[in-house]
């Protein structure tokens, strides 16, 4: 279900700056726009006919033009004939409600962020007997972003091997893939950089405290 690889592209200018060669993993060209749908569509093929699916939307009330997972749940639906309903907190921008309704989803409101979306996703789940797809907390979503390092590998071809892989952290989802696809690899020695957004960073703050923690709140979202 994913778009085909390999997606993957040299830039001589960062190259040139970084002074080793780069190489990107353009994920954009996805049908559903992000890498969303590797871990997604190898979910609901795995569990079966899934019917409802949580999207992320948005951590705050900012608007900001998320929703990969959603789009990649509604997209996967579509395509594997089955219907989706995708839950959004209040935050979501107009804009993306109406492109997830375009896939064929239905579209459910449900709170002022993602937490209060989460919520009522899982109150439906079990009331309506419907099957609950997380956007990023699932190891058969992990697997299934473990794709990107195994079409990577096979790009760089035998016995060549990346220095370091660089990513960003939202909730975690392709950080798992990519430490497992790694693994899979042969290549679990290669460091891993993760970066995050400061006022979003529960990652960094999970590291340092050596526990789970709860950020006071989101002061900070990247809008792409």
């Amino acid at each position: 279900l994913a778009g085909g690889e390999p997606q993957h592209a040299q830039r001589r200018s960062m190259s040139k700056m970084a002074g080793t060669a780069v190489y990107l993993k353009m994920e954009n060209c996805q049908p559903s726009g992000s890498f969303k749908i590797r871990g997604v569509g190898h979910l609901c093929q795995q569990v079966g006919a899934p019917s409802l699916c949580l999207d992320p939307l948005c951590l705050s009330a900012a608007d900001a033009p998320c929703g990969n997972a959603g789009m990649a749940a509604a997209y996967v639906a579509r395509k594997m004939g089955l219907p989706a309903t995708v839950v959004v907190p209040s935050s979501t921008p107009p804009l993306v409600v109406r492109r997830l309704q375009e896939q064929g989803a239905a579209v459910k409101v449900a709170g002022k962020v993602w937490d209060d979306a989460n919520a009522e996703a899982l109150r439906l789940a079990e009331t309506e007997q419907l099957t609950f797809v997380p956007p990023f907390d699932h190891p058969l979503l992990w697997e299934g972003h473990a794709s990107v390092v195994a079409e990577a590998a096979a790009a760089l071809g035998p016995g060549a091997r990346p220095g370091a892989v660089l990513l960003s952290v939202g909730g975690g989802g392709l950080l798992c893939g990519v430490v497992r696809g790694l693994k899979d690899a042969g290549w679990a020695d290669v460091p891993v950089i993760a970066m995050e957004t400061v006022g979003a960073d529960c990652f960094n703050a999970a590291i340092k405290a050596g526990e789970l923690v709860t950020l006071d709140d989101i002061t900070r979202l990247v809008q792409l």
